[in-house]
């Protein structure tokens, strides 16, 4: 299925009416990026110019030990220096960081040199419970000021955080603790979702006692959601009283060499155990700070909403540092897309003159089913891009939220081991046009190649596996946090020669050098030899006008070795709400992946519900309907956002 560019009235908007080609006369977007192939070093020593250093880098990029890279050899920095203190000094009374919950009715907002002092207090307050450079400080908070005042106090004093998810369960919490053996851990007692009062202490209490290495101190912040929370005696800390004693602080910054560790941030495994992906410091700042200029276009006293979790990696780069290392205010949201109504993110684009937007295909997804007259109702005219990332974005969903905004919807890729875009236009540089359904080129840094299983390139239009030829870029992930050796068996053991960095995932490159990413690589179902990618399928059901949402699992079958099934959402329910119209909507569905894909590719079924298991952050639990489909335990549930969507996959099944 060949995407095609968007050609829309959005020039206005900065979208160009024509493809650049990629090949004979370079664009300046290609040239940006192949200089930062061929030039690597002078490429980003200019780019390292985007943030303060107290000690000048004496090495750009220092590869001598394959595939372990440091940047910025020599260079002392700090990423909360860069983030708040430069601007406090020149910009004091400019907007840093907006609080705004829909949960509690709070928002306020601070300014650079109020969260100067916020930030110096909460160091205050960690090196006072013995926190010092180097240790770690685990944060297990829901989306509140005080999260992000932690993050950046670690930064400060040069302590490495680790924010796991808020309300993970207390097995994950237990892993994770004995993993990085954090001295402290800040935390709430509760938070809130939907409405609803989400309680985290009990949680973090029984994680303490499964641990190996349980901290010494928890430092707790008291929201008043959950009433007469237990309190351990000894190691519990009450956050505020604390506060009073911290609130004239002055708390220098460290200054760290660049490849000190900044923080660790844990991603699934296929063994079981999470991997600790560990960032550096100076290279990720200088990342971010690129990124800002070239992709996101963020400007000093301009506004970024991002509506992730800091318990991603989205949330890492794009709610705390990168906004703030831009000089721009970060709006940091507690609640969800539909409450009170689902105008209210752009209520906020209105409200707070939102220039720079981020989110993810299945909040579109979510918005696409109300009712479109909330997309008119505020005037959004501050925004000037809206970016998509953390799955990939289906064609109609894309051509939709264009249509419905008349604004550029950048889609991009890339992975918490990155930490920043791999895959994306690159606006602030040139402005190329947007293909439907494709995250576009090749970040410049990214030398990214699609591979064939068998380690040799796969030519235009090809199927293969998106790998990236290291040195990996500033801001990647540096290595496993303590496991230098699973960090190169992980990511470089793909191919003897040549060395290549596997993102795991299936991608294609058309004739122009627009990708798409097709799903992961262990998500392919063989189905009697041929394999399929369960996001080709998935992206033909879509096509179809009556589909909202799919997800394609692959079942275990005797004759086939496996089948696609595929689970529905449609935009209209009376069309499946009885068996004759389940059937014939089955059937249509059916011919249309016939159509754009092929009989081959067909699901054995098609079964309509009325929702989808996801996370709380929106992340679709694929394994987990999987795993009912074929009769076994669906696994970890613990960050499901409705339970009754997991019972609908059992139901439909029959």
């Amino acid at each position: 299925m060949q995407a095609k560019p968007i050609l829309r009235s959005l020039i206005k908007n900065n979208i160009c009416r024509t493809a650049q080609v990629r090949g004979g006369s370079m664009s300046a977007s290609t040239d940006f990026h192949a200089r930062s192939i061929s030039q690597r070093d002078a490429f980003w020593a200019e780019q390292a110019r985007l943030i303060d250093w107290q000690e000048a880098p004496q090495q750009t990029c220092d590869f001598s030990r394959p595939p372990f890279a440091k940047w910025f050899v020599g260079g002392t920095t700090n990423l909360c220096h860069n983030a708040v203190d430069r601007h406090a000094a020149t910009r004091p009374d400019a907007a840093a960081l907006i609080f705004v919950s829909t949960e509690t009715g709070i928002e306020k907002t601070y300014s650079f040199a109020e969260l100067q002092r916020e930030v110096e207090r909460m160091a205050a307050m960690l090196m006072s419970l013995g926190v010092a450079r180097g240790d770690r400080v685990l944060i297990y908070m829901p989306m509140i000021a005080e999260a992000a005042f932690a993050m950046l106090a670690c930064a400060r004093i040069g302590a490495i955080h680790s924010v796991v998810f808020g309300g993970f369960a207390s097995g994950s919490l237990a892993t994770r603790i004995d993993d990085a053996k954090p001295k402290v851990i800040v935390s709430a007692e509760a938070g809130m979702r939907g409405g609803k009062v989400v309680p985290y202490k009990h949680l973090l209490d029984e994680a303490c006692s499964l641990a190996e290495f349980p901290p010494a101190r928890v430092l707790m912040v008291n929201r008043g959601l959950e009433k007469d929370f237990p309190v351990v005696v000894g190691r519990d800390v009450d956050y505020a009283t604390l506060r009073t004693h911290h609130m004239n602080a002055k708390v220098p910054c460290v200054w760290l060499e660049s490849s000190e560790p900044s923080y660790i941030l844990y991603t699934s495994g296929t063994t079981g155990k999470p991997k600790g992906v560990q960032r550096d410091t100076g290279g990720y700042a200088v990342a971010l700070a690129a990124s800002m200029q070239h992709i996101y276009c963020g400007h000093p006293g301009e506004t970024m909403f991002t509506t992730s979790d800091i318990g991603w990696v989205v949330g890492h780069s794009y709610i705390i540092y990168g906004p703030l290392i831009a000089g721009m205010a970060t709006l940091m949201y507690e609640g969800t897309p539909l409450r009170p109504d689902p105008g209210i993110w752009w209520s906020l684009v209105e409200k707070y003159k939102v220039s720079v937007m981020f989110s993810a295909p299945t909040a579109a997804r979510v918005l696409k089913k109300q009712d479109p007259a909330y997309l008119k109702k505020h005037d959004i005219s501050s925004l000037r891009h809206i970016f998509l990332a953390g799955e990939p974005l289906d064609e109609p969903t894309h051509e939709w939220l264009m249509s419905a905004l008349d604004k550029p919807v950048i889609d991009n890729y890339w992975q918490t081991e990155t930490g920043w875009p791999i895959l994306c236009e690159l606006p602030g540089v040139e402005k190329t046009a947007i293909q439907l359904g494709s995250p576009g080129h090749p970040v410049y840094g990214y030398d990214l190649r699609i591979f064939r299983e068998d380690g040799n390139e796969c030519g235009p239009n090809e199927k293969g596996i998106v790998g990236i030829v290291p040195p990996l870029p500033p801001g990647c992930l540096s290595t496993i946090w303590g496991d230098d050796e699973r960090f190169v068996r992980t990511y470089f053991s793909l191919f003897k020669s040549p060395l290549v960095y596997s993102s795991f995932d299936w991608g294609i490159r058309d004739d122009a050098g627009y990708h798409k990413i097709l799903g992961r690589t262990d998500d392919v179902i063989n189905v009697a030899g041929h394999r399929l990618g369960t996001r080709e399928i998935e992206e033909a059901i879509q096509a179809h006008a009556g589909v909202a949402e799919v997800a394609v699992v692959g079942v275990a079958d005797n004759l086939k070795g496996q089948l696609p099934m595929a689970f529905a959402v449609v935009k209209d329910a009376s069309r499946v709400a009885t068996p004759e119209g389940r059937a014939s909507m089955e059937k249509e569905v059916m011919q249309t992946v016939d159509n754009l894909l092929g009989a081959i590719a067909r699901p054995g079924r098609v079964l309509f519900v009325n929702g989808l298991p996801k996370t709380r952050s929106g992340k679709m639990l694929r394994r987990s309907i999987q795993a009912i489909a074929e009769g076994r335990d669906p696994g970890d549930l613990t960050t499901l956002d409705d339970p009754t969507t997991l019972d609908q996959i059992r139901q439909s099944l029959g």
